[in-house]
């Protein structure tokens, strides 16, 4: 169900479970739903999720170091939670009332 709303709204959309997710775990499900093949793809999706933590909508609940290559090998792995913020903008955004 994307309908092609901004990539920032649906990743908001997916934490609206108040699930802890790790980017790894998002990124692929959005490169699938908005045809993003590749590094570049799977990199601005990564970054708009740094984004919308660094905005305050989502929280870095733990990190790991990438050693067996899930995302980036040698690379750090965040783990989000959505904040109270994160859910009052994403209603406010008309992703769904909560």
């Amino acid at each position: 169900m994307t309908g092609k709303r901004p990539i920032k709204f649906r990743i908001l959309e997916l934490f609206l479970d108040g699930e802890e997710h790790w980017n790894y775990e998002i990124v692929p499900k959005i490169q699938k739903e908005y045809n993003m093949k590749g590094n570049y793809g799977r990199d601005s999706i990564n970054f708009d999720i740094i984004e919308l933590a660094s905005g305050g909508m989502l929280k870095d609940v733990e990190q790991k170091v990438d050693e067996e290559g899930i995302y980036k090998k040698g690379f750090l792995l965040h783990k989000y939670i959505i904040t109270d913020f994160g859910r009052v903008r994403g209603s406010d955004a008309c992703i769904r009332y909560v």
